[in-house]
């Protein structure tokens, strides 16, 4: 038993292709995408569509994904810029209104068993209606009181885009976002049943330079902001 883990694809098509061809070329029973297909990245069709299309993906919610599914927050939360909002509305725009079903149906969890281990995955804890603000996590006490992981457990989350991988009572692994990053590799994670399991992070290398493109050809809010702060080419 294998799987994939990856999260945070944010809309970057070049980053999907690039991590999707990898793990076919490794092998896997199942893809776990913990949340955030879109936001910020200019190809929120496009993307969706791909990951619809792979049978053995499988999709967790994000709070983007639930912004599309449910509606934006009202009234606009103090932390959501006007630029920011502005941009999920473009996103909005770009998806068909037929898909919010579908992606309303994603789990906010899941649960896995690779070999003897025990497996938990999520985008990040829920707190006050809502995701919680991502925050840094500076030691395996401060990741105990966010997650609700169990003793011996992995679990797989995402929203805050550095990699981390802290042992606790459980071991808390983000493998980075895919997506969204200053870097123009795709991350994610391989987890292979085994005694002991096998736990791999991979960085695949792609080219930014049609990820920029689109910003600018799609004239998308906030291209320039984003392209600064969170993706490579900018």
């Amino acid at each position: 038993m294998r799987i994939a883990v990856m999260t945070d694809v944010h809309a970057n098509l070049p980053a999907l292709r690039a991590a999707l061809a990898e793990i076919r070329k490794l092998g896997v029973d199942a893809v776990y995408h913990t949340g955030d297909v879109i936001g910020i990245g200019p190809q929120p069709a496009e993307v969706m569509e791909v990951l619809l299309g792979e049978p053995d993906v499988r999709l967790l919610m994000g709070n983007h994904d639930e912004w599309f599914a449910t509606g934006l927050p009202e009234p606009r939360p103090p932390w959501m810029t006007t630029g920011e909002r502005r941009h999920i509305a473009w996103v909005h725009e770009q998806l068909d209104p037929a898909l919010r079903a579908a992606v309303g149906a994603w789990p906010y969890e899941a649960e896995e068993r690779v070999g003897a281990q025990r497996v938990k995955l999520l985008h990040y804890p829920l707190e006050g209606g809502g995701f919680a603000r991502p925050r840094d996590l500076r030691g395996s006490a401060e990741a105990e009181a966010l997650f609700p992981g169990e003793a011996g457990e992995i679990v797989f989350y995402g929203h805050h885009h550095p990699f981390s991988d802290l042992q606790g009572r459980a071991r808390y692994v983000n493998p980075g976002s895919l997506g969204c990053s200053r870097e123009a590799v795709a991350r994610f994670a391989v987890l292979e049943a085994g005694d002991p399991y096998r736990l791999t992070f991979h960085a695949v290398p792609y080219d930014p330079a049609p990820l920029v493109a689109e910003f600018r050809r799609k004239g998308v809010p906030e291209a320039e902001f984003i392209l600064r702060n969170f993706m490579p080419g900018g």
